[in-house]
């Protein structure tokens, strides 16, 4: 595995969702490193501490992900202020809580906007300067959340279940120009997330189950600090054969385990009707 430098003029990280929690995180380690920083974010201000301590090599850029055109146009700023582009993390994202029932459709239409079509943009906007290059890391911050669907999380599952199924297919037609594609899935961490959550309006007939829910996270949290997180994406992206996904947290972990197990006791257990539907057959000429 190689060890980031120190010294000379380091790598180039363009990372979304920048202003805050994991973003933030992602962007000081980089710093601290001796890398150069395109830090894109809605709201600039929280990342003045960090554009003073490294002017020289922290680009700050106002970025809405869910604006297509602005997103090419923060890439073009990027590359036309560093020349290249090493690691692209898409970390900027939204949580929007309620039983799928309770969405309208502008709610679900936006929990979509950002946490897929959002990174769609990006890795679009970035990959001819990474094929150009030859070379390149994107790394997508996916979450727990797409490990399965859980109630009240179903939208935002649904957004993060999109960016996994995009990033398999993107990570292979990548991988030819010599660009490297991981999908990160982080447990529980301090981010603002959830303080910046907006939430679908309760239908009384799910008061039951949502009571049950707030009994299980009256628990305790095992949200950790964002810097643990921060130093995983520096052995990623430090290493010389990084994996297609990489789980964060022992909670990740764990579930991504069970969850695996009981899909296959399942599947094994309905092996006969799923092998049964299944015949080859000379097409039929009324097709």
């Amino acid at each position: 595995m190689r060890t980031p430098t120190t010294a000379g003029p380091g790598r180039v990280w363009f990372i979304t969702g920048a202003g805050r929690g994991l973003g933030r995180a992602f962007a000081r380690a980089a710093l601290e490193t001796g890398d150069r920083v395109v830090a894109a974010t809605r709201t600039v201000a929280p990342l003045g501490d960090l554009a003073a301590a490294y002017e020289d090599r922290l680009l700050v850029l106002p970025l809405d992900v869910t604006d297509r055109a602005a997103v090419f146009a923060a890439v073009a700023r990027a590359t036309e202020r560093f020349g290249r582009l090493d690691v692209v993390v898409n970390n900027a994202g939204v949580l929007s809580m309620g039983m799928v029932e309770e969405f309208t459709e502008a709610e679900a239409r936006a929990q979509m906007e950002t946490n897929f079509f959002g990174a769609l943009w990006v890795g679009q906007a970035v990959l001819p300067c990474l094929r150009a290059q030859g070379s390149g890391h994107i790394v997508q911050i996916s979450s727990i959340g797409a490990l399965g669907g859980f109630p009240t999380t179903g939208l935002y599952s649904a957004s993060k279940f999109a960016l996994e199924g995009m990033s398999e297919a993107l990570a292979m037609e990548a991988a030819q120009f010599g660009v490297k594609l991981t999908i990160v899935e982080p447990g529980g961490y301090w981010t603002g997330l959830y303080a910046g959550m907006t939430t679908a309006t309760p239908l009384p007939d799910y008061a039951p189950l949502r009571a049950e829910l707030e009994k299980q996270w009256a628990e305790g949290s095992v949200d950790s600090d964002p810097r643990l997180a921060a130093a995983a994406v520096l052995k990623l992206v430090g290493s010389d054969d990084p994996p297609l996904r990489l789980l964060l947290g022992g909670t990740a972990y764990d579930l991504a385990f069970d969850v695996s197990r009981r899909r296959m006791e399942t599947w094994a257990r309905w092996e006969e009707v799923s092998r049964a539907a299944e015949h080859a057959i000379p097409a039929p000429p009324d097709l």
